[in-house]
């Protein structure tokens, strides 16, 4: 394995480091012996020989010419080298550098923690060198042996560290093994998780085509069916000779398919504008005239009897809906409500209840009306594409999915609720536009 070339900077630095320790220790010892060199020469010449050594290997490491497991050998040959030549100079046996042989293991060990064999060499070395120094002096083994015997053991620490910091070492890359597995079951669990959803998402949008092909296709056929009634009983009229055609019956039925015709457009066209995304910028619209606008509208379609109550504040600031789209809101709520209050009683007169309020942020739009109330299993599906109550008999089916859309898209919420005293109410909350109000509040 290739030591990085930080490490390779570290482990240099230390070399370098023990070169500055040594030769400082040499020129102390200078010092105090008044740099005679009778007295310290050799030991200068030992000492300095060790300094170029230590820094031979460090130039080595750092610029990566020697292997991971060369440095370390290296080091404790020469310090065993060097230490022996001091302890002999300065008097075998009696030398206080004697002791210092046993610091030979633990360098080695320090220099070479993931490598065995480097410190038990030195270990080996450094008690053969105890022995020569004893055996050159003619010290008898019964006095050299105990000192042996203290220093093998002292030395033996530097074999136990180096395992534990091999233990050590190889519990980190265990542990961090189990790290990188754990982020990769993570991230192939994360793969899976958007992949079903993905494919849940595919189901849904097929499950959504699905229902948007039947109930285009039931919706279409209506208005289709009495179109092409109408253009059979046209086609008949024209090339039959047995009666005079009625002018004013043919402008009706022209009539008729040009309304059901129209039926078609405004279904395919309500589905354009489901299906795709808003492309134009985010307008802005005036709450009070699209509530004007849209209540004089309703009023023209429903009811003699049927009743649109406004209630508006004067200051009512923009929206964040355009204008067009705002009114068509307010006007498919009005219709919805009026709808639901005439089928469920055709003598009762719809009263429906068109307020605004200003919050902080927000504008609200409310809708009451004095109908039935809509009913539980409905509410949750009544803003689905083509969810049209089984007790009703008129409407698209995207009216209330498409008046959902425009306003979710522009940051807004409408909910429907039933009112405690019976009805219900549509609540349109509508952020408001930074601008002023631009636009005429008189319709």
């Amino acid at each position: 394995m290739k030591t990085t070339l930080a490490a390779r900077r570290v482990k240099s630095r230390v070399f370098f480091v023990s070169a500055a320790i040594i030769l400082v220790t040499s020129l102390a010892q200078c010092a105090f012996h008044g740099f005679i060199w009778a007295e310290v020469g050799h030991m200068v010449l030992v000492q300095l020989s060790w300094v170029a050594s230590f820094v031979l290997l460090g130039v080595g490491v750092g610029s990566g010419h020697m292997t991971s497991g060369t440095p370390g050998p290296m080091s404790g040959l020469v310090c065993l080298v060097c230490m022996t030549q001091l302890t002999l100079l300065t008097g075998g046996s009696e030398s206080p550098y004697l002791v210092t042989l046993v610091s030979v293991p633990l360098l080695v060990s320090m220099f070479t923690p993931d490598l065995r064999l480097p410190t038990l060499v030195s270990l080996v070395a450094m008690l053969g060198a105890i022995l020569l120094i004893n055996r050159l002096e003619g010290i008898p083994p019964r006095t050299f042996l105990p000192q042996m015997l203290a220093y093998g053991a002292i030395g033996s620490i530097g074999l136990y560290a180096g395992k534990s910091y091999r233990k050590l070492r190889r519990a980190e890359q265990l542990a961090q093994e189990e790290r990188l597995q754990a982020l990769e079951r993570l991230a192939e669990s994360e793969r899976l998780r958007r992949h079903a959803e993905s494919e849940r998402a595919d189901m849904e949008r097929l499950m959504m085509v699905g229902q948007l092909a039947a109930g285009v296709a039931h919706e279409v056929n209506n208005p289709l069916a009495f179109v092409k009634s109408n253009l059979h009983y046209l086609q008949h009229a024209l090339t039959s000779t047995d009666s005079p055609t009625d002018v004013a019956e043919l402008h009706e039925l022209l009539d008729e398919t040009r309304q059901g015709v129209l039926r078609i457009q405004r279904i395919i066209t309500d589905l354009r504008q489901y299906s795709h995304p808003m492309g134009a910028p985010e307008q802005e619209g005036s709450p009070r005239q699209a509530m004007e606008e849209a209540r004089r509208l309703a009023l023209s379609r429903l009811h003699s009897r049927s009743e649109v109550v406004l209630d508006v504040p004067e200051e009512l600031p923009n929206v964040r809906l355009e204008q067009r789209h705002l009114m068509q809101v307010l006007l498919n709520l009005l219709l919805h409500a009026a709808q639901v209050v005439e089928e469920a009683g055709p003598e009762r007169p719809a009263r429906i209840l068109l307020k605004a309020r200003r919050t902080a942020r927000d504008v609200q739009v409310v809708v009451e009306d004095n109908g039935p109330g809509i009913p539980q299993d409905v509410l949750p599906r009544l803003f689905d594409p083509f969810f049209t109550p089984q007790c009703s008999t008129k409407g698209v089916g995207l009216g209330l999915a498409l008046c959902r859309e425009y306003v979710l898209r522009v940051g807004g919420t409408l909910t429907a609720e039933n009112r405690p005293e019976g009805g219900a109410r549509f609540i349109l909350t509508l952020n408001q536009s930074s601008a002023p109000s631009t636009l005429s509040r008189e319709t």
